[in-house]
């Protein structure tokens, strides 16, 4: 665990979007880090777990050792915010097709159900962050589709009805790109459960 009074949240940069996410963290104030190695994962206080390739990631992550490594790093408490590719692998269930996945929140995931590259769209919408609603830009980028929420997650934002954010315990997963726009709204949010993990953890 990283210490001082700024918050070191990783960007897990095998394949995909990760720059675009570590910037956003900069503009949150916090420092990202660039993570290519399981061992990195020891000097973080969170991490991201970004878009891109979902099959391609989990390639990566297995030919690297990243799958025990996150584990552990999850079973810490540490909190963890995957979007797009980054919430497949993270779901507990995964259709079209099946595919291996972490597991480390109860929800169930359809690959590309929003449709193709070229079905890609922009959204508004609300999100219930703390108590307060807050309204929030979506980009959706053959996204995946949340088909089942377990009990123990709450749903923090929705789209035409449909759960498109939602959060369990230390882990918190968007269908949708923050990092592509410049509202900060998102990763604010992921930084304070980030700060209240690291702030409970030294207590």
């Amino acid at each position: 665990m990283a210490t001082g009074a700024r918050v070191k949240i990783g960007v897990l940069a095998l394949q995909g979007d990760f720059a675009m996410h570590a910037k956003a963290l900069a503009r949150c104030g916090a420092e990202a880090v660039e993570i290519r190695k399981p061992e990195q994962l020891a000097d973080i206080d969170g991490l991201i777990m970004p878009g891109g390739e979902s099959t391609t990631l989990l390639k990566l992550m297995h030919e690297w050792g990243f799958v025990p490594a996150l584990a552990q790093f999850h079973a810490e408490g540490q909190p963890i915010f995957g979007t797009c590719a980054g919430l497949i692998l993270l779901a507990r269930d995964v259709d079209n097709p099946s595919q291996f996945s972490l597991g480390f929140i109860d929800v169930g995931v359809e690959r590309n159900a929003y449709g193709r590259q070229r079905e890609s769209f922009e959204a508004h919408g609300t999100a219930t962050l703390d108590g307060r609603a807050a309204p929030v830009e979506m980009v959706f980028i053959r996204a995946p589709r949340i088909r089942r929420v377990g009990p123990g997650v709450e749903t923090l934002a929705t789209w035409k009805d449909e759960p498109v954010m939602a959060r369990q315990g230390s882990v918190l997963v968007a269908t949708f790109h923050p990092e592509l726009t410049d509202d900060r709204t998102v990763h604010e949010y992921f930084c304070q459960m980030v700060r209240q993990a690291r702030a409970g953890a030294a207590a």
